[in-house]
């Protein structure tokens, strides 16, 4: 299907966030084990609905990280062969309920109408999937960072935030912290 596609072709140049900015309810529950279970359940509506398509489907985020707590929002990577070829994935991925939220150079987003999944689109090779994966495999096996990386978001949820986005840009040099710590891990 889409490995006869060149997947060099002209992707988006601009970030269109469909909807607009929205209001921002940030909280902080502590981890539930539910969230895994509601991964699971996306992952088998994700496969069914892209059954043609070759993906690959990782769970990422603080919700994926046992013991951390977290916004109430299960993330889900999913890579494509080409995330310029919308017609292979997104058509079928709001046929199976998902809403378009973000389309940007390299990235989608489709979500749940009640917002309580996000799935992230990716081609095949993006370093932001080995990026995700690479902070939630080390969260999961270093305490001292996850303590770290939650205290940081409780500290960050203190303030106020019109944008999510802005509170996420607050997180990043912690986040790169710990990745450095991460990459640094695996190499020993």
């Amino acid at each position: 299907m889409s490995a006869t596609r060149d997947p060099r072709r002209p992707d988006v140049t601009t970030v269109e966030l469909v909807g607009g900015v929205e209001a921002l309810e940030l909280e902080l529950h502590d981890h539930d084990e539910r969230w895994a279970d509601a991964y699971l359940d996306h992952r088998r509506r994700i496969q069914a609905a892209l059954a043609a398509v070759d993906v690959e489907i990782e769970h990422v985020g603080s919700t994926s990280v046992p013991g951390l707590a977290a916004k109430p929002v299960v993330d889900i990577v999913v890579t494509v062969d080409d995330i310029t070829a919308e017609e292979d994935y997104l058509d079928a991925l709001l046929a199976a309920g998902y809403e378009l939220r973000v389309r940007e150079p390299g990235h989608r987003l489709v979500r749940t109408p009640a917002r309580d999944v996000h799935v992230h689109l990716y081609g095949r090779g993006d370093p932001a999937v080995d990026e995700y994966l690479l902070l939630r495999d080390h969260l999961r096996s270093d305490a001292d960072d996850r303590a770290l990386y939650e205290s940081t978001k409780r500290t960050l949820l203190g303030q106020r935030w019109d944008d999510a986005n802005a509170y996420a840009d607050a997180k990043t040099d912690v986040i790169s912290a710990i990745k450095a710590r991460a990459r640094a891990a695996r190499r020993h």
